[in-house]
């Protein structure tokens, strides 16, 4: 493969014929996929990037509680797009009545465009924690093939390339580089995690959070308006793709982003090696993208589905699936929340989530008599309608005067503490194709199988315990913790086609190349081997650009 120098000025907006054979493919525009898109583009390559959703530009996101949080504004229709659950493959899978079972977003920029922002580094240990730790039985619990030293260049690349805003902290990993920008503004809830903490002996260190703290480049710093999660930001404060990696990768002029085409096929020829990518448009019309390699970016549900989807006579369990191992693995993290209720107002209804976090049970502890770890953090769940519905005391009453009162007075003086944890790689928990539920365009829709392990459901009550103690100490007058239940809905999808040197027990190699397929790359949450403590988008975005340089190196020395 060679570099296609395009006869095209910067910031025109280039669009290819589906006949035209491009270099790459990119399928997907979120955290993985952005990144993609400019760094081969950037390298001289002609890129297509597939996004089912659609191109919402930065003005016309709204603040709107209802359309967003129960109507799924950015994830899609439940309807047009189903995703069955089961926990044991001997059950039948239902559609959910609540979330999906699979949460992600549906828009050029991904679930990068409504995440809460969060972007903690993993660790040394969680690459290499099998080799720490030894077996646990059961379980694909296992080291990945690369380390934290390998992955670090990538990690302060993201910081600088995207826009981090934070400070190290006491026990954080070597880092290359400082923060780029400095810490958000600290809010209620970082002081009162801070205060119940540090009482307790514990650390707390400002939040790394993928939004400005100041101005950067075009881009405008926070706005404090308090809608973060799961809403876009119109002041492109926000690091998502769509405000980063997107714009400069089409003002290169070798990049197209052509949203609400929805991939259905990798067709391959008879070698082996990808050719084209058939997707629906808008309307459900077929169309077929030729190629000359493609990068599979769709996310840890929607990839291993297009692989399952793609088989054939050369591959039939699936592209790329001579190891089995599409779709196997799924991780959702752990996760909890305890509430605290405070004398004077707190107005955590402003800013974003996360000011402060606590890591000081990062590390799995054998004492504990069960394998996880991870951290909290201090913030405030949903908005007037969501706290309405269910974010009272257990004892408050839910109806006339009383209900009216309770939520005039607890509305302003609640905080939340979330606890981020790990999960262990089961086999039985997978993603598959449901041989009954149809979507829109008449694909099988995803099938998620998905049952926690004890241990996982044991360190979220571990790390609970601890958030009581933290807002005990910090002054609530009330503190109540969210029931431990089986997890039935994933935001962070990871695992699905994971990474690893031996082709019998992975789907990519270090570099993301498919074992089977010299021309087909993945690159999203699937390729994990671990599961991190709880907030992946960083290291999903730093695998990305260390997969970009690899790619785009072997395409340049014709190794593609």
């Amino acid at each position: 493969m060679s570099r296609r120098m395009l006869p095209l000025g910067v910031g025109e907006s280039r669009r290819f014929s589906t006949r035209e054979e491009v270099d790459f493919v990119v399928v997907g525009s979120g955290a993985a996929g952005g990144v993609m898109a400019r760094e081969l583009s950037r390298a001289g390559y002609s890129v297509v990037v597939l996004e089912q959703g659609p191109y919402i530009r930065p003005f016309q996101f709204r603040h709107d509680e209802f359309a967003h949080f129960f109507g799924g504004e950015l994830m899609g229709s439940p309807a047009e797009f189903p995703t069955t659950f089961r926990r044991t493959a001997s059950e039948k899978a239902e559609v959910p009545t609540q979330l999906p079972a699979a949460v992600y977003a549906r828009l050029v920029g991904g679930s990068s465009v409504h995440f809460t922002a969060n972007y903690w580094r993993f660790r040394p240990v969680d690459f290499q924690e099998r080799s720490l730790l030894g077996e646990i039985p059961g379980t694909g619990f296992a080291d990945w093939p690369i380390t934290y030293d390998e992955l670090e260049p990538y990690y302060s690349k993201v910081e600088w390339d995207v826009g981090v805003s934070g400070a190290p902290g006491p026990d954080d990993p070597h880092r290359s580089r400082p923060f780029p920008h400095p810490p958000l503004p600290v809010k209620s809830s970082g002081v009162l995690l801070e205060r119940g903490a540090r009482a307790l002996g514990w650390t707390v260190k400002p939040a790394p959070m993928a939004i400005l703290s100041e101005p950067r480049a075009g881009r405008a710093a926070c706005g404090h308006c308090g809608f973060c999660m799961m809403y876009g930001c119109e002041f492109s404060a926000k690091s998502s793709t769509l405000a980063t990696m997107i714009p400069e990768a089409e003002r290169t002029g070798r990049c197209e982003i052509r949203p609400e085409s929805t991939v259905f096929r990798v067709e391959t020829d008879a070698r082996g090696r990808v050719k084209e990518v058939r997707y629906f448009d808008a309307g459900g019309v077929e169309h077929a993208q030729s190629a000359r390699a493609v990068v599979l970016c769709a996310n840890g549900a929607e990839t291993p589905r297009l692989l399952l989807d793609s088989e054939s006579s050369l591959f039939p369990h699936g592209l790329a699936n001579g190891s089995g191992r599409v779709g196997k693995y799924l991780m959702f993290n752990g996760n909890g929340t305890v509430r605290g209720l405070f004398d004077e107002p707190l107005n955590e209804f402003k800013s974003v989530q996360v000011t402060r976090i606590c890591q000081e049970w990062y590390d799995a502890d054998p004492t504990r008599g069960f394998y996880g770890g991870g951290g909290v953090d201090g913030r405030y769940f949903g908005g007037p309608i969501f706290f309405g519905l269910g974010g009272l005391p257990p004892d408050a009453p839910t109806w006339g005067s009383g209900y009216k009162e309770a939520l005039q007075d607890g509305y302003t003086r609640c905080m939340d503490i979330a606890t981020h944890s790990t999960s262990l790689a089961l086999d039985t928990n997978d993603v598959t194709l449901d041989p009954e539920v149809k979507d829109r365009f008449g694909r099988r829709a995803l099938r998620i199988t998905y049952k926690d392990h004890p241990d996982d459901v044991r360190m979220v009550e571990f790390l609970q315990d601890r958030a009581v103690e933290i807002l005990e100490a910090a002054g609530a007058r009330q503190v109540w913790a969210a029931p431990v239940v089986e997890q039935s809905a994933g935001f962070h999808l990871l695992g699905t086609c994971r990474m690893g040197d031996d082709p019998d027990q992975a789907v990519v190699d270090r570099y993301h190349r498919t074992h089977e397929v010299p021309n087909l790359f993945i690159c999203d949450g699937s390729s994990f081997v671990t599961s991190g403590r709880g907030q992946p988008t960083m290291t999903i975005q730093a695998l990305a650009f260390r997969a970009a340089e690899a790619i785009g190196g072997a395409a340049a020395r014709g190794e593609i």
